[in-house]
C-alpha cells in the first residue's frame, strides 16, 4: 500500500504535561506551566507523550488540531523545557566518549549470544511478539528517514551529498513503492496491524517514544547537528546485522513475504549505508568541524542508551508473558 497523508487522532494522556497540551490542542484550557517540566520524570510516559505531541506538528499534524500550532510561541517554550529536561537526563546517562569510533565499538561487535530484541526475536520470538514489536517501532518507521532530513541543510560538501545519497535510497529511490516508510506499511498489512500513521500511539510505551523523540530533538536545533550525525551513524551500524535476525525470526514463524521484506531490505542496503554514515557523512562533517568530534559520540551513545532501555522493556514483558503494549493490539 502507498501511504496516505491521513491525520492521526490525539491520544489519551499520560500525565498532567500531556493532558494539557491534548486539551489547549482541542481548545480547551492553557499549556502547562514550563517549569512543571523539570519535576516530570524525563523518560516517563508523560514527559515522552507531550514532547511527542509538539514534534509530531512538524510532521503530520492531528486531525482536527489547528497548524497554527506548530510555531505557537507559548508551546515552544513549553517544548523547550521538556527538551532541556530530556537532554540534561541523556547527557548525564549515556555512556561517555570522546569520539565516534569509541562511542560505536560496542555496536560494532555482534555476538553469537548477544543480548537484545532481535536476538530474542530470532531465538525466541511468537508471532506476537513480531506483532508488538512492528506495532511499536510504527512511530518512527511509518515516517522513516523523515527526521534525518533536517540535518541536510546544515551540512556541506561530502558529508551533505553523501547523506542525500543515503536519503535517496531511504526514500526509495525516487519510487514511492520501495520508499522503506512504504515497505513498512506493507509489512504491518502482512501481520495483521493497521498500517495507518500514528494508530498505535496509545499502544506504544515510553521507551519507544524516547528513541523516536531524540531523532526529532537531535534533528530540530542545528546546535545539535553532530548528534543527529552521531545518531545516524549509531542506527546504520546495527541496522544490518539485527535485521538478518529479525529476517530469521520472520521466516521461522511464517510471516508472509512483505514482512520478510521489509527487513531483506536492511540488510543489504544499510550494511552499504554503515559504511557511508561513518566515513563520508560523519568523517565529512569531521572534517568541516572537526569541534564537534564530542557531538558525535554523544548522538551516538545516547541512541544506544536509549534502545538497551527499549529492549528492556520489551524483553522484560516478553519474559514475563505480558504485552508490552500499554493498549491490547
Amino acid at each position: 500500500m502507498l501511504l496516505t497523508s491521513t491525520r492521526p487522532r490525539l491520544p489519551a494522556h499520560r500525565g498532567d504535561l500531556s493532558a494539557g497540551v491534548v486539551r489547549a490542542y482541542q481548545g480547551g484550557g492553557k499549556l502547562p506551566d514550563p517549569a512543571a517540566a523539570d519535576r516530570a520524570d524525563p523518560y516517563g510516559e508523560d514527559l515522552q507523550l507531550a514532547l511527542h505531541l509538539c514534534y509530531e506538528l512538524h510532521y503530520r499534524g492531528f486531525e482536527d488540531v489547528d497548524d497554527g500550532w506548530e510555531w505557537d510561541p507559548a508551546l515552544l517554550r513549553l517544548r523547550a523545557a521538556l527538551e532541556q529536561r530530556f537532554l540534561a537526563a541523556l547527557r548525564a546517562d549515556a555512556p561517555r566518549a570522546d569520539d565516534l569510533e569509541t562511542a560505536l565499538a560496542g555496536m560494532l561487535v555482534d555476538p553469537v549470544d548477544g543480548y537484545g530484541v532481535s536476538y530474542f526475536l530470532k531465538d525466541h520470538g511468537e508471532l506476537w511478539h513480531l506483532r508488538e514489536y512492528a506495532a511499536q517501532r510504527s512511530l518512527y518507521h511509518l515516517k522513516e528517514a523523515d527526521p534525518h532530513l533536517w540535518v541536510i541543510p546544515r551540512l556541506t560538501g561530502r558529508a551533505k551529498a553523501s547523506m542525500m545519497a543515503v536519503e535517496f535510497d531511504e526514500f526509495g529511490g525516487g519510487r514511492p513503492e520501495r520508499m522503506h516508510a512504504t515497505l513498512f506499511a506493507n509489512l504491518m498489512t502482512d501481520l495483521g496491524l493497521d498500517p495507518h500513521y500514528g494508530r498505535y500511539l496509545n499502544a506504544g510505551s515510553a521507551e519507544v517514544l524516547a528513541t523516536a523523540n531524540v531523532m526529532s530533538l537531535f534533528a530540530l536545533h542545528r546546535s545539535l547537528r553532530g548528534a543527529l550525525v552521531g545518531h545516524f551513524a549509531a542506527l546504520e551500524v546495527t541496522s544490518s546485522p539485527a535485521s538478518r535476525r529479525i529476517v530469521q525470526a520472520m521466516e521461522r514463524l511464517g510471516a508472509g513475504p512483505a514482512a520478510v521484506l521489509f527487513y531483506a531490505e536492511h540488510i543489504e542496503a544499510d550494511a552499504v549505508h554503515e559504511q557511508i554514515a561513518r566515513h563520508d557523512i560523519a568523517g565529512g562533517l569531521l572534517a568541516d568541524e572537526p569541534e564537534l568530534a564530542a557531538d558525535l559520540a554523544f548522538g551516538a551513545a545516547a541512541t544506544g542508551f536509549l534502545e538497551e532501555r527499549l529492549a528492556d522493556q520489551l524483553i522484560g514483558a516478553w519474559r514475563a508473558g505480558r504485552s508490552s503494549l500499554r493498549d491490547a493490539l
